[in-house]
């Protein structure tokens, strides 16, 4: 027997024990292929998202985002509105400073009130010096003169009567003192139109909100030259454009990014404003971050209640399509979105009306960071 030629067992059993490196091709360099790919292992101590959407999130990334839950209870809470609204002053805690007429406005004792400055009630701000034409001037001049002339004739007749005292009826002497007293007192006030100021006082105790002169300028009467607003008293007046609305308002408050701020329904107009009612709410905090002009949402309270639960806004987030969802707590370390239907509460806190269940847990703090997890 050849000792080259092997029984065919014993040929099968070396291919089966011949390693698949020997069965490269001769003169051929493998040593640029890549090694085989290992399965990526994911850091276990990292959130991630999984595949049904949800998060898996470890307690020591939980105290790193500052996660904190509420479990849901569901109570009938009181159904609000909306209204969109803006701030105003308080008509009994604010007001305005106008040119009575047409002058040259002149720095007060303090000079010009500027912004933010605190006054009080009958404070002088400025000096209206009233600007007339030559004309009616040298008439004013000529009526003074008149009246000089008139004053001296007339203490000439007293002087008169003082030396034929006895001859002289007593009436005609007291008709002619009283002339004299009537003729000065209208050379007085003549001569005070013709040369002195008009005092422009505050009509409100507060602060200047808006002041639209310098020392110099030349206003026309009715013009506002300073307005007075008291930080402390202000009011929001929203417009509800059904008027049933505005019946059964118990409460109200305001929408704000820094949190709600509380109000009081004054109460409606009886006449529409641009196809609207308006509603008069008075600011209850006296150093809310307000400003007058600011646009605003009030959320109003009625007396109807709604099935739902509290949660704070902060909870909110957005859905891939744009819908309001929230973080629900499902296990220790494991969270998933849910789709609700909210409401209006207060300017801290939705209702939630569909998409909860008692006793869940929701998430209302670092919800904004759960959504980027990728």
């Amino acid at each position: 027997m050849n000792a080259n030629r092997l029984p065919p067992l014993a040929l099968v059993a070396c291919i089966a024990l011949t390693p698949m490196g020997l069965f490269a091709h001769g003169g051929e360099d493998h040593s640029h292929e890549a090694a085989p790919a290992q399965v990526a292992v994911t850091d276990p101590g990292k959130p991630r998202r999984l595949a049904d959407g949800g998060l898996f999130v470890p307690k020591a990334a939980q105290r790193q985002l500052g996660l904190r839950t509420q479990p849901v209870a569901m109570a009938d809470l009181a159904a609000t509105l909306a209204f969109n609204g803006r701030v105003i002053a308080d008509p009994n805690a604010g007001g305005r400073v106008q040119a009575t007429q047409g002058g040259r406005v002149e720095p007060g004792p303090r000079g010009l009130p500027t912004l933010g400055q605190k006054v009080i009630k009958g404070q002088v701000l400025a000096w209206l010096r009233p600007t007339t034409g030559n004309i009616e001037r040298g008439n004013q001049r000529a009526l003074l003169a008149e009246l000089a002339a008139q004053i001296a004739l007339t203490e000439a007749r007293l002087n008169r009567y003082a030396q034929l005292e006895g001859a002289i009826p007593g009436k005609e002497i007291e008709a002619a003192r009283i002339e004299l007293a009537a003729l000065k007192q209208r050379k007085t006030a003549i001569g005070a139109g013709l040369d002195s100021a008009e005092a422009l006082t505050a009509p409100a105790s507060g602060v200047v909100s808006a002041a639209h002169v310098v020392a110099g300028q030349v206003v026309e009467a009715r013009e506002v030259l300073f307005e007075i607003v008291d930080p402390a008293r202000l009011a929001v007046e929203a417009l509800a454009y059904d008027p049933a609305q505005a019946a059964g308002i118990t409460a109200a408050s305001l929408d704000l990014p820094g949190g709600g701020t509380a109000l009081a329904f004054v109460g409606a107009g009886r006449q529409l404003r641009e196809q609207a009612l308006p509603l008069l709410f008075r600011v209850r905090s006296g150093n809310a971050a307000l400003a007058v002009g600011m646009p605003v949402k009030v959320i109003a309270r009625t007396a109807a209640t709604t099935r739902g639960a509290a949660v704070p806004l902060a909870a909110l987030g957005r859905g891939a399509g744009g819908e309001t969802t929230v973080w629900v707590k499902l296990a220790p370390e494991r969270f998933a979105p849910r789709r609700v239907e909210v409401r209006p509460l207060d300017g801290e806190r939705v209702t939630v009306t569909a998409g909860l269940e008692e006793g869940e847990r929701v998430v209302v703090g670092g919800a904004s960071l759960l959504g980027q997890v990728r």
